[in-house]
């Protein structure tokens, strides 16, 4: 097999200290604020030609150059959320196609790595997975094997290229999520498990946070590189965390939505709810004093550079940034 290097192969830098943002919801951002056309909320596709890599570009720039201008690390996410062979089946594509588009995003994350990396913002190079069926509704739940067996050719994929993790997001069952892990494991590739919650704080399968990491950390080893949230607004679960649980020092990210909406809401939704963007940040501040090892700080569905900046000025990164590893 040849993979090529992973830049950071011997240790991803979001595990120490220093401090890592993401950008927002791509999706809801390119749909609503670029009103660019994304069938099945799939961005891949527009890797396919260079109007849509020009689209993309614009869309991480302004980023990029938030992390440069706080000094902060940034996680760099390939728009593959949708490129699995389930997705791309139903929006006409083969799963030979899918390899090319999991490894040209991951080659035109590197080209804006090679522009924008600089010594006090390290980019870490992210191949996203989704889940299998729809990211607010478990209705379709898979085994821990058949979860593994249907993620395997996209980890395996990009643990080809110059990816330096995986992660995935915007998982509503803990099954999906060990499936996920095992896949990683077995291709050597740093994996980052991301639940995603309702209202009460639970995912949508019922399980509690607790329950749904402490389950996956039985059955992976402990694999995973971390954990996260994404794709909650900070007060749907900002009452079941805290502390200094194992489970909870296991949560190193959190990309919020905008919106307080639930997902049932917001699928009905034709508007963008962009929420309030400082006060946004501010949401952030709380969340920093409740996880004791978060270290990773971005958006999801509403949000766009303004939030991620505001998250940069509320937790004063540029003038921390002295101090990071």
């Amino acid at each position: 097999m040849n993979i090529q290097v992973r830049k950071y192969r011997d240790g991803l830098p979001q595990l120490g200290s220093k401090k890592f943002i993401t950008d927002g919801g791509i999706e809801t951002a390119l749909i609503f604020l670029r009103q660019i056309d994304l069938p099945l909320f799939a961005a891949f596709p527009l890797i396919a030609t260079d109007e849509g890599i020009a689209h993309l570009k614009d869309y991480y720039r302004p980023y990029l150059d938030i992390a440069r201008r706080h000094k902060a690390g940034f996680i760099l996410d390939t728009p593959t959320w949708r490129c699995s062979h389930g997705w791309a089946d139903r929006l006409g594509y083969t799963v030979q196609d899918t390899q090319y588009f999991n490894e040209a995003g991951v080659r035109l994350m590197a080209e804006l790595r090679d522009r924008y990396e600089t010594d006090a913002t390290p980019i870490v190079i992210n191949g996203v997975i989704g889940p299998q069926a729809d990211g607010y509704d478990p209705a379709s739940l898979m085994s821990i094997d058949a979860a593994e067996h249907y993620h395997a050719h996209q980890v395996e994929v990009f643990a080809r290229t110059q990816a330096d993790m995986v992660s995935a997001i915007t998982l509503t069952y803990a099954e999906e999520a060990i499936g996920i892990a095992r896949a990683a494991a077995k291709a050597g590739m740093p994996a980052a498990i991301s639940f995603t919650v309702e209202t009460d704080g639970r995912l949508p399968s019922g399980a509690s946070l607790q329950q749904a990491i402490e389950y996956t950390e039985a059955e992976t080893g402990g694999s995973p590189a971390y954990y996260m949230i994404n794709c909650a607004h900070p007060t749907h679960f900002n009452h079941v965390i805290g502390g200094s649980e194992a489970w909870m020092r296991r949560i190193y990210g959190v990309r919020a939505n905008a919106s307080c909406m639930s997902h049932a809401e917001l699928d009905e939704s034709t508007e963008l709810d962009d929420g309030n963007p400082r006060e946004f940040g501010q949401d952030y501040v709380e969340l920093d004093r409740k996880l004791d090892n978060l270290r990773i700080y971005g958006g999801c569905c509403g949000t766009d550079h303004r939030h991620i900046a505001e998250i940069c000025r509320s937790l004063k990164l540029a003038a921390g940034a002295e101090h990071a590893a």
